[in-house]
């Protein structure tokens, strides 16, 4: 009896035995069926080409890798190959936009237009303006020049002139003023020495040991450095001892270690 178990056993096979057999099964159907790897690594189909660094091919442009072999692109008339292993594979060629993934149709460009640089738009010739999918003459009135805002009417005013409505407008400057050239506020503004108020441009009043100011506020003086103003006039300043004009000049500040009392500058505790 213990010899005919001894012989069952010795007929079935290990599960060690059996991986080893599948895996030498493997490599001697490897050796003698090699395949071509989708990664390029096998041995170069037709339509392909090497790789110029790291070994392994690519595809040739035009064609793309599926399963063992590089099969040619479906390329549209209008379209050039890109070379990219996603997408496609092509691309529409400048002038032409792409029509439901299959074609390349033409980009429809209207009369007095030219297409952009980059090839996917157009634009208006100078002297014209777009509306929707044409362009149309620019009516340009009298004291004016073509402009290169294309959003807009396309024209801009002369020096010296304002649009209003459809048309170019002489610009009010009054007596002691002058154009200021401004896109948008002020379209004049005062000679120095005059102030604006009611639309004209009146003389400024500059009292004694005043100069006049540039500043967008106040009287336009400032007093000299050594006076304050009082009222519409400067009048010098009583500097105390131990005190010093700040920077303005026109008011003082104790000097360093003194403080302010009753109008003087005393020694501080």
């Amino acid at each position: 009896m213990s010899g005919f178990i001894a012989t069952v056993r010795s007929r079935i096979p290990t599960p060690g035995l059996g991986r080893a057999v599948i895996v030498a099964a493997s490599m001697i159907a490897y050796l003698a069926f090699p395949v071509l790897a989708q990664d390029g690594t096998g041995p170069m189909p037709e339509n392909a080409e090497a790789r110029n660094y790291g070994g392994g091919w690519n595809c040739a442009l035009g064609y793309r890798v599926n399963s063992e072999e590089c099969v040619a692109i479906d390329i549209p008339e209008n379209a050039y190959a890109t070379g990219r292993s996603y997408g496609s594979g092509w691309a529409c060629r400048r002038g032409y936009e792409d029509a439901g993934g299959t074609s390349c149709a033409a980009i429809p460009v209207p009369d007095n237009a030219f297409l952009r640089s980059s090839g996917f738009d157009w634009q208006c010739d100078r002297g014209y303006r777009q509306d929707r999918e044409t362009c149309l003459p620019i009516v340009l009135p009298d004291n004016a020049y073509l402009s290169d805002d294309t959003s807009g009417s396309g024209w801009t005013c002369e020096r010296g002139f304002t649009a209003s409505s459809s048309t170019c407008v002489p610009i009010a400057v009054p007596e002691n003023g002058y154009l200021t050239n401004a896109d948008y506020g002020d379209e004049w503004a005062c000679e120095r020495g005059f102030f604006e108020i009611d639309g004209r441009c009146d003389p400024i009043a500059l009292p004694a040991n005043a100069f006049l100011d540039t500043a967008s506020y106040g009287p336009g003086w400032r007093c000299e450095r050594g006076f304050k103003t009082v009222d519409t006039t400067c009048i010098e300043i009583d500097l105390p001892a131990n005190a010093h004009l700040d920077r303005t000049g026109n008011t003082w500040r104790c000097d360093r270690g003194f403080q302010l009392a009753d109008g003087e500058c005393v020694l501080g505790r």
